[in-house]
């Protein structure tokens, strides 16, 4: 059985990627930083994957993605390793401008960001819910639905934006089913779904 550091990264699979700050430490200090990780996602990973849902918290992520298709990535062929070094890229090129900014030295990340294949639209859809809800557990916001830092907002206002928010709706069936199934969310569920 894969530890959740080792799982490999598969063409057309989904996966629940998420990782903390090395020691316990913080990966985000103000508003600007969130922004900057975002910019660096959107420089390095969306151009391999597509993302169904995100959450950035002061000392942790989660995010939920799919691995595009290799015949898509006509730019990035013959790589190996494609997917887990876009991850690389990412978490070196943040840690990098953290390092700058604040003076400080070394890893911002544990090593080894953590990963779990999604293998079920059960899985799926309660993941979605459990990443939105994830702020408000840790008491990083008294109401995940205003937490800034997440896809939730963009997703109940529909915003446009670089996740599909169409194929989402389609897993709940509606903007209503959507924010129902955050309401109701089970947490034995996901720790049963996730335990595998």
């Amino acid at each position: 059985m894969h530890k959740n550091t080792d799982i490999p990264l598969i063409s057309e699979q989904y996966y629940h990627i998420y990782n903390c700050g090395n020691n316990g430490e913080n990966l985000f200090f103000e508003e600007r930083n969130y922004q900057h990780f975002l910019k660096l996602y959107i420089k390095h990973i969306y151009p391999v994957t597509n993302t169904y849902a995100y959450c950035l918290m002061k000392n942790h992520f989660h995010i939920l993605v799919r691995m595009k298709p290799l015949e898509e990535l006509e730019s990035f062929k013959n790589i190996p390793d494609l997917y887990f070094r876009q991850f690389s890229h990412l978490f070196n090129a943040y840690t990098k401008a953290i390092n700058k900014a604040y003076d400080r030295k070394g890893s911002l990340f544990q090593k080894n960001f953590k990963r779990k294949l999604i293998d079920s639209d059960d899985y799926f859809v309660h993941l979605i819910s459990y990443i939105h809800r994830n702020p408000q557990k840790h008491g990083f916001t008294d109401d995940y639905k205003n937490y800034p830092y997440s896809f939730y907002q963009t997703i109940y206002q529909q915003k446009n934006s670089c996740i599909d928010n169409k194929q989402i709706m389609g897993w709940f069936g509606d903007l209503n089913s959507f924010v129902k199934y955050h309401e109701k969310f089970d947490e034995v569920k996901i720790q049963y779904l996730t335990s595998f």
